[in-house]
């Protein structure tokens, strides 16, 4: 049986950390109902060229998994099918700006009355609470303000900016809260509301540096440089575009790195030969080994690092990874069937069950309002004639 098979979740969030969240739980068996409306779709329903294919590639990743009702939650119809929809569900959950819910009508107080041990997760900006809690935000604003973008990128360039991995770990992170709420509830009985900011989410991701800077340190960018080690960075290979990732651990690596590119004077030259050193003359080092690495092809010479004990690989692109041989049979990459029959890649789940192999997308994205007869009217229990009404006012719309 699959973790979380029987929990079901009303799925309001939008975008792509929320939507996230909830497609992670999807993938650990929760039945997982999106809310939507045609007042204000999810932005990333509409195609936008992304991944190489025009579509809603975004929508299609996070939503796979996903069942699909429409509710205007602005009429009061809809608002009352919501907390009825709640009231059947074991999570709500929501990634407005603090405050929407609530104005909604579907506060976590509010939800707390049709299901007093409703686990509610709102996954905002800021959080629900603090002076800055009204403000919206995008993944680049949670990386730029949370402190992960200031120290990514190259020590004389500009901050870089962080996108789809700063929504990626915010809706990691709210899905490990999750478990962790059905976990307290299942020993406690009592459910709770759990508020992930953005923003911290990125600050926890550069601790290390908050506690430098706490203790009077300047913390600065420093690309793919080390703090101790080198040569440790990413080197141009043969082919366009095609980067050598390689790091050397110890002045006994670097011996054998020296003799392995041909150039054994490098393990005695004072300026490589010791650790300190050779980290302190990092900026005369690296063109050297380009020079080499530039000759070679990159898989090769990653070989040929890896069999010495170096640690050495490839900076894979995307078709890399999902033509791989390795993540195909994990299924970390799977096939997946679109509505229209197209089959296209999609990205599994990165975890496994061996009480449950079978974990992971288990469809395509789903169809607008797909869900309707079987959560209206399997769940809910509104006959055809009452559906139909709700459409024709526009609170199923």
């Amino acid at each position: 049986m699959k973790p979380l098979a029987g929990i079901r979740i009303a799925d309001f969030t939008v975008h792509a950390a929320g939507p996230f969240c909830t497609h992670m739980l999807s993938q650990l068996g929760a039945e997982c109902i999106k809310i939507e409306t045609a007042l204000r779709p999810d932005i990333f329903r509409k195609s936008h060229a992304i991944y190489g294919r025009a579509g809603p590639a975004t929508f299609d990743q996070v939503s796979s998994n996903k069942l699909s009702v429409r509710l205007n939650l602005k009429h009061p119809d809809g608002v009352a099918l919501a907390k009825r929809l709640v009231a059947i569900s074991d999570i709500a959950a929501e990634s407005f700006r603090a405050g929407v819910m609530a104005r909604l009508g579907l506060s976590y107080k509010d939800l707390r009355a049709v299901r007093d041990d409703i686990i509610m997760v709102s996954v905002s900006s800021s959080g629900q609470t603090g002076p800055d809690s009204h403000f919206a935000g995008y993944a680049p604003l949670f990386g730029a303000w949370g402190g992960l973008g200031h120290l990514s990128g190259h020590a004389d360039g500009p901050p870089v900016e962080m996108r789809h991995v700063m929504d990626h770990s915010v809706g990691l992170h709210a899905a490990m809260a999750t478990a962790a709420a059905l976990h307290q509830r299942r020993r406690t009985g009592k459910g709770c509301h759990v508020d992930v900011a953005a923003r911290e989410v990125a600050s926890s991701l550069v601790g290390d540096a908050l506690t430098a800077a706490s203790a009077g340190a300047q913390p600065e960018r420093m690309g793919n440089d080390d703090l101790r080690h080198a040569p440790h960075g990413l080197y141009a290979t043969k082919d366009d575009d095609r980067w050598l990732s390689i790091a050397v651990e110890n002045d006994a690596e670097w011996r054998v790195f020296a003799e392995l590119i041909g150039r054994a004077d490098l393990a005695t030259d004072a300026r490589f030969a010791l650790e300190t050193t050779r980290h302190s003359n990092r900026k005369a080092l690296d063109p050297i080994i380009t020079n080499w690495s530039r000759t070679k092809v990159g898989e090769q010479a990653a070989a040929q690092l890896q069999q010495a004990g170096i640690a050495a690989h490839l900076s894979w692109t995307a078709a890399d990874i999902v033509s791989d041989p390795h993540m195909r049979l994990r299924d970390a990459i799977i096939d997946v069937a679109e509505t229209n029959g197209t089959i296209r890649a999609a990205v599994g789940r990165p975890y496994r069950f061996s009480s449950d192999p079978s974990l992971g997308i288990t469809g395509g994205t789903p169809e607008f309002g797909g869900a309707e007869d079987y959560v209206f009217g399997d769940l809910l229990g509104l006959t055809r004639p009452e559906i139909d009404a709700l459409i024709d006012a526009k609170a199923i719309y």
